[in-house]
């Protein structure tokens, strides 16, 4: 076999790449978090309470930011979601490895190399670079163009009975969607009301009805059971009358809202608080911009809050694991961090043991020449014999 100079310089380079291809990426960030909100603060909270450096860019669009209060938050219940996010940046701001910047992000793009790495653009043009990504981006409701509804939104109109039904216990009470969800909006909804009326919007066709008796053949007799009555209008628009945020019982924890829903046949009916049903869709185009799996409009994650992009969590509503409240937002915000820092942790211990220690680059360059010297003049030796 004939060896050549070449032929060990090149062995060896390669060797020398993989030894210095094990650097964990220089970035100006560990983690950048994308969204503001409990899931974003959560996950930010999280790495800096383990010395990460992080930043969190907040484009300062929130689900609930137009809600009076939050509600079965612990040590939160009544706190206004502005409150809330104000008293956490302002905790998580002791943290010094804790960054904030008010922008939107216009792109995350994936750096090559052994370990993951991102270009963050904000919408100013500045970019950043991360090891990690987080994104508590959240999720829009998709409103009908009823008038009414999106202005007076989050404040007796509402989708989640958790959040807000408590403070108008014991109140006339509508619901509004397809009638093939009002008995599940019924049974988690009839220990707060005992007048309801669901508002289906002309939905009760026979095709709407076979739907509703595909989950619960007999519905329409639960229905019955739990006073509930069925107005198949077409709602017109939806008129405030009062405003529960000016309007509480004695002690402050029951909002008196009134509303007067006016339809395209008919007369108008009178309501103290509303429930919908209606879809969500991501609140950024961004998950769909990377690439990202989306599952019936979800970042598709695993149990670790991983995404299909390696290097990249999803927390919060926009994620697949199917719970959409403040509490849960902050429970996955936790366990992505938890899961980034040891991710991290993984890449920079393989890279502490993996990589040559001690020697300059100059210093492996005369280490390089040295052993292609001493492997060419062993092998020319054994050639001779």
């Amino acid at each position: 076999m004939v060896f050549s100079k070449t032929t060990f310089a090149s062995a060896f380079v390669s060797l020398l790449a993989c030894a210095t291809a094990v650097e964990v990426p220089k970035t100006d960030y560990e983690v950048i978090v994308v969204g503001g909100g409990p899931a974003g603060l959560s996950a930010l909270s999280g790495v800096s309470r383990v010395r990460r450096t992080a930043l969190l860019i907040d484009s300062q669009q929130y689900r609930n930011g137009v809600t009076r209060e939050m509600h079965d938050v612990i040590g939160n219940d009544g706190t206004p979601p502005a409150a809330f996010r104000g008293l956490a940046r302002e905790q998580i701001s002791k943290y010094p490895t804790a960054h904030f910047s008010n922008e939107t992000v216009e792109s995350i793009v994936p750096i090559e190399g052994e370990y993951t790495a991102f270009t963050v653009t904000d919408g100013t043009g500045q970019n950043y670079t991360a090891r990690k990504i987080v994104l508590g981006t959240g999720v829009r409701d998709i409103l009908p163009p009823t008038p009414g509804l999106r202005e007076n939104w989050g404040k007796g109109i509402f989708w989640c009975p958790w959040c807000d039904g408590y403070e108008h216990r014991d109140q006339p009470f509508g619901m509004i969607g397809d009638i093939h969800h009002m008995l599940g909006n019924v049974l988690e909804t009839h220990t707060q009301y005992s007048d309801i009326i669901a508002f289906v919007n002309g939905s009760q066709t026979a095709e709407g009805e076979a739907r509703a008796a595909e989950a619960y053949p007999d519905w329409k007799e639960q229905l019955a059971a739990w006073n509930t009555t069925i107005d198949n209008r077409t709602i017109a628009s939806i008129e405030r009358l009062q405003d529960g945020g000016d309007n509480r019982g004695e002690n402050g924890d029951q909002q008196f809202d009134k509303f007067r829903l006016h339809f395209t046949t008919g007369e108008p009916v009178e309501r103290n608080a509303l429930m919908v049903n209606y879809p969500t869709e991501q609140a950024t185009p961004l998950p769909a911009k990377m690439g990202l799996v989306i599952v019936d409009d979800k970042i598709n994650v695993t149990a670790a809050m991983r995404t299909s992009e390696e290097g990249v969590f999803a927390v919060g509503d926009a994620n697949s694991d199917g719970s959409t409240n403040v509490p849960h937002a902050m429970y996955t915000g936790k366990k992505a961090a938890v899961y980034v820092h040891v991710e991290m942790s993984r890449e920079e211990s393989k890279s502490k043991i993996s990589k040559r220690t001690g020697l300059s680059h100059s210093e492996l360059a005369a280490e390089a020449d040295r052993e292609i010297g001493d492997n060419l003049k062993r092998e020319w030796e054994l050639a001779q014999k």
